[in-house]
């Protein structure tokens, strides 16, 4: 807890476990939060490991239990006067048709379809303590609020938990929790007449006076939208203009009035944004609430939505806290006082032009002692994931490139090719029906620059990234041979296999323009698959043992290839019991360890002592 006029912080909770999703009382007296505490192998909820909600005193001291449930809950809410808690719980359920009780009867198998988790809303009286179910059929509920006179709850809901389902079968459903009415918001807008209808609801945020719900839907290759249903008799639901077509980030909205606050993406940062004075006719004024170089997390009015909390990085710090009433932000927090003995990478926007006279732009980071002029260095290209996603322009010390290759010496140069957000619609959609080509050369180009610039050394060079980052150096090393090692993590090699396996498969059908009977053509030309033969880059390959994203089939089809056919260097690292990113501190260090030596070894010629790196 820090103290906004002084600066004064105190560590309230000591536990090995994981907090998180802090909210206060309505008297400021109360601490909830969520947190997973366990008290040995055969502990009894709430000890047992799973997730509830928990209280602590201002004041400080033992932190109590106020949810008890078996298996735990997942989000959670306070009512305004905080007498109520909202939570959901997960219950495994059965499709409904002729084959019910035989996948019952059965259960310990695993099938295609049929069973699933579905997540239901209940409510908790924080005086009485009697707990009562708010929704629990028909659909799977994503996310929800509760409006202040809580006689309304907006909920997000899809047919299951399936992501497959999220991406283009979510609605948005409003109950009366009196009557238990629901009335379904009419979709059309973000089904019909959008350019993909495989986006999916999240965010949903009611109004102080219960008028208006607002929400986003967001798609992969084309630009999410905000969307706020004006409630009545004539309800209306109109889509908010985006100024300057920044990219909503997804996360909360929040409502000051008939504003509405929210973070976008612009131009690698990430900034508070508020669209003022929205109404059924029209908007008003587009404000940024975080000028800047800063990089926004988290955010928090207090009750008379005049003084603003924020959680933001820059290119200097990882994440502190900084308060405004209105007259600039006092800095409350410093989180990682230990940096102030760092020599920290020097970091830049590095430009440049695209073959087809597109300006493109990336993140470029540099030894802390490096003097431009003074010669090359060897440079390893980091490809961000999604693509709808971007490299921010912030101190980013993780497993995947940032900060710890300046530290020993190199340049790390992180490109956001066609495709990534916060550069404009076309920027971002340029890319539909054309990966594996446009972005390819945005990057390749973009390393060339870096050459003529004498910042690369052109003999020196690696590439790497995870998740899309991985289908890029994937496809980047079938398309040129300048690259002494590659690192590539979780990364795509057949367009069909991934349509067929990801547990998202709308990405590849909005970027493939169709499905894989319509357009054969550019699934095939998308596809690293099919040009393998044209690799000799020294290859390492990282992927997840149950990653459901990237399925690790495209990461043994690679290594097999290589290993097997092409006589070509590599390695494949599969992490047990990991999904698409690694949680695991260990397959953390091994994925770093595993990098520097590889790269070290084919880049340099000599791996040479790998230093201790802390990891993230």
């Amino acid at each position: 807890m820090a103290e906004v006029s002084t600066g004064k912080t105190e560590r309230l909770t000591f536990d090995t476990a994981t907090e998180g999703s802090p909210l206060w009382s309505a008297d400021g007296k109360w601490i909830y939060f969520t947190a997973d505490y366990e008290r040995g192998e055969n502990a009894e909820v709430p000890f047992d490991g799973s997730t509830q909600v928990w209280r602590i005193a201002l004041a400080g001291g033992e932190p109590t239990p106020v949810t008890r449930i078996k298996d735990g809950i997942d989000q959670f809410q306070l009512s305004s006067d905080t007498r109520t808690l909202y939570y959901m719980v997960s219950s495994d359920e059965y499709e409904n048709d002729e084959w019910k009780s035989l996948r019952k009867e059965h259960d310990g198998v695993e099938y295609g379809h049929g069973k699933f988790s579905k997540k239901e809303l209940n409510k908790l009286d924080l005086a009485s303590w009697r707990a009562e179910k708010v929704y629990g059929e028909p659909r799977h509920i994503a996310s929800f609020d509760v409006s202040n006179d809580e006689k309304s709850i907006a909920l997000v809901t899809v047919k299951t938990d399936e992501a497959i389902h999220g991406e283009g079968q979510s609605r948005v459903d409003l109950l009366n929790v009196e009557t238990g009415a629901i009335v379904t918001l009419n979709d059309d807008l973000w089904r019909k007449q959008a350019k993909s209808p495989y986006g999916w609801l999240n965010a949903v945020s009611w109004s102080d006076d219960g008028k208006k719900v607002a929400f986003m839907c967001t798609w992969d290759g084309y630009p999410s939208e905000l969307y706020v249903a004006h409630l009545g008799n004539d309800t209306v639901i109109t889509k908010l203009n985006r100024p300057g077509e920044f990219e909503v980030s997804e996360g909360e909205l929040k409502w000051q009035g008939n504003s509405l606050v929210f973070a976008a993406e612009d131009h690698a940062r990430n900034r508070l944004m508020k669209i003022e004075n929205i109404t059924r006719s029209g908007q008003g004024a587009l404000k940024t609430l975080t000028p800047g170089d800063v990089v926004v997390g988290s955010y928090s009015f207090n009750r008379d939505g005049k003084t603003l909390a924020v959680e933001w990085d820059t290119p200097q710090s990882p994440g502190d806290i900084y308060v405004t009433s209105g007259t600039g932000f006092k800095k409350i927090t410093n989180i990682n006082p230990q940096m102030a003995e760092w020599k920290l990478p020097q970091m830049e926007i590095f430009t440049w032009v695209a073959p087809d006279g597109t300006p493109v732009e990336g993140v470029l980071e540099l030894p802390p002692d490096y003097v431009k002029g003074s010669g090359p260095l060897p440079t390893y290209l980091s490809l961000h994931g999604g693509p709808t996603d971007s490299d921010k322009y912030r101190f980013e010390y993780w497993i995947y490139g940032r900060v710890f290759w300046a530290s020993m010496g190199w340049a790390c140069f992180c490109p956001n090719y066609r495709g990534s957000t916060g550069f404009g619609d076309k920027f971002m959609t340029d890319l539909i029906g054309h990966e594996n080509d446009i972005e390819v050369s945005d990057i390749l180009s973009g390393v060339d620059a870096l050459v003529a610039a004498g910042i690369a050394d052109s003999s020196k060079l690696a590439v790497g990234g995870w998740s899309n980052g991985g289908f890029l150096t994937n496809a980047i090393i079938t398309h040129t041979t300048r690259f002494k090692a590659a690192s590539t993590g979780a990364g795509v090699m057949d367009m069909l296999t991934q349509w067929g396996t990801e547990d998202t498969p709308g990405h590849v059908v909005n970027f493939m323009e169709g499905q894989p009977w319509e357009n054969q053509k550019e699934y095939l030309e998308s596809s690293p698959s099919w040009n393998m033969d044209k690799i000799t880059t020294p290859t390492l390959i990282h992927v997840g043992e149950g990653d459901q994203r990237v399925p690790a089939a495209h990461a043994r089809m690679l290594h097999r290839a290589l290993r097997e056919y092409l006589n070509v260097p590599t390695e494949l690292v599969v992490y047990p019991k990991q999904g698409h990113g690694l949680t695991k501190y260990t397959f953390r260090e091994a994925k770093m360890a595993w990098d520097i030596a590889w790269i070290k070894k084919y880049v340099l010629g000599d791996p040479g002592p790998m230093p201790a790196q802390p990891v993230q």
